[in-house]
């Protein structure tokens, strides 16, 4: 009994939260809609369109024994050849796979946890329901099919900011708030609040929402929706130093990364533009650091290369102190991971690194911390459009060194979070008005 009122308690906090805690079990399952909607007052992200992707059904014995005909069985015939041939794997292929055995333990049980959910996995079913989703009133989110494509209603195409940014007229061009007024200039930041319209300079312009409602926005004939106390800087990275707070009290203690890292199969799709390694070397991060230290977050992917660039060059130059790593175990709405476990390629999982900069004139060693992150925790969520994170955040609060409210920052952001800075060449992304439901962005002239 004790047992089924905790999980009780548990589904509970879930459906307030997006975030169910495993009893017993290092993990936990993340409802991204839900967490992104505690970000909104007025409006609610579309679970319709935030599940878009099309992911890939798992293997199963039946489906490899399909026969083949023609060119396709030559090829076949030549790739089980290959296979058969006696194979010996390089360095880097024997650290890739020793680490996955590390940490298979741990997303086996993750998984194993997660199936015995049945509230979970009921879920997973009508995650593109818009009326399973509350507010935070819980009232039901108006379930209105017309806005499930809410093409806005200034113009159909959607621009591309980093197509424009590259353009000479990019200082050109504007954005608009309706529900906004502008107070004075400091160091080209704008601030936003009470109620009146507003125009500023889109690009290389660090803008804020500082009322604790949502903002409507207008730009290039397209709506935006701006969550309360937002703030978001659109530029190259030749710009970023404009993101460095004046005051060294007003830098970020908590810092999301997730560059577009190189990767033959992005850029032969044209999914969006990748960034060099060393470009990276060139962000400020503890001139963004918080004096009393800041945790950082950094997604890579499975590539061992890419692991250990991050590891011996870019968290040491960055002044970086390695801590946990934390996997993102992608599934299905039917339930099932999005591809085996043991796949040599394409697994069904992303890593994100953990690490510290410490507090400013202390020791190395030295750290403000309340609760370490678990090492080897498991996040498991269905994942949205491609390249879209799951906001993993409000997992890292508790683990942030230095001052509370925890100031955060995402760089390379396609999104904005309340209370967040966001920054990268399109951090207004997905917060065009066809994202989200609700009907009175019908109405603006």
């Amino acid at each position: 009994m004790e047992g089924n009122a905790s999980n009780k308690s548990l589904f509970q906090d879930y459906l307030s939260t997006g975030i169910y805690r495993f009893p017993n079990v290092n993990a936990v399952f993340l409802d991204p809609v839900r967490i992104l909607n505690i970000s909104y007052t007025n409006f609610s992200i579309s679970p319709h369109l935030y599940y878009t992707r099309s992911l890939p059904n798992p293997c199963n014995g039946e489906e490899k024994k399909e026969e083949a005909t023609g060119p396709k069985e030559q090829k076949d015939k030549k790739r089980k050849r290959k296979t058969n041939n006696s194979y010996v794997p390089n360095a880097k292929e024997e650290l890739a796979h020793k680490r996955h055995m590390e940490v298979r333990p741990f997303l086996s049980s993750a998984y194993e946890a997660f199936l015995k959910e049945p509230s979970l996995l009921s879920i997973l079913c009508s995650l593109k329901d818009n009326t399973v989703y509350t507010k935070a009133d819980n009232a039901l989110v108006d379930n209105r099919q017309e806005n499930d494509a809410l093409v806005d209603n200034k113009g159909e195409n959607i621009p591309s900011f980093i197509e424009l940014g590259k353009l000479w007229q990019a200082p050109l061009f504007e954005i608009s708030f309706h529900r906004q007024v502008r107070e004075e200039s400091v160091q080209g930041e704008i601030a936003l609040q009470e109620d009146k319209n507003v125009t500023c300079s889109l690009f290389n312009t660090l803008i804020e929402n500082r009322s604790n409602d949502d903002a409507i926005t207008e730009c290039l004939s397209s709506c935006y929706i701006l969550p309360r106390r937002s703030s978001f800087l659109m530029s190259d990275i030749n710009q970023i130093r404009r993101l460095i707070p004046a005051c060294p009290h007003d830098r970020f203690n908590l810092i999301l990364v997730d560059p577009p890292w190189e990767n033959k199969s992005v850029h032969r799709r044209s999914i969006y533009p990748t960034l060099p390694n060393r470009y990276l070397f060139s962000i400020p991060i503890r001139q963004l650091a918080h004096p009393e230290g800041a945790l950082v977050a950094l997604w890579v992917t499975n590539r061992e290369k890419l692991r250990t660039f991050v590891e011996e060059e870019l968290f040491p130059a960055w002044g970086i102190t390695y801590a946990a790593s934390l996997y993102w175990l992608k599934v299905r709405e039917d339930g099932h991971m999005i591809s085996e476990l043991d796949l040599a390629h394409h697994k069904p999982y992303e890593c994100i690194l953990v690490g510290y900069i410490h507090k400013q004139g202390n020791d190395v060693g030295h750290k403000l911390i309340a609760k370490m992150p678990p090492d080897k925790h498991v996040v498991i969520s269905v994942p949205g459009d491609h390249s879209r994170k799951p906001p993993i955040g409000n997992l890292l609060l508790e683990c942030t060194p230095g001052p509370k409210p925890v100031r955060g920052l995402e760089l390379f952001a396609r999104e904005l979070s309340a209370g967040w800075t966001s920054w990268g060449n399109e951090p207004l992304f997905f917060q065009q008005s066809r994202y989200f439901s609700d009907g009175r962005l019908q109405s603006i002239d």
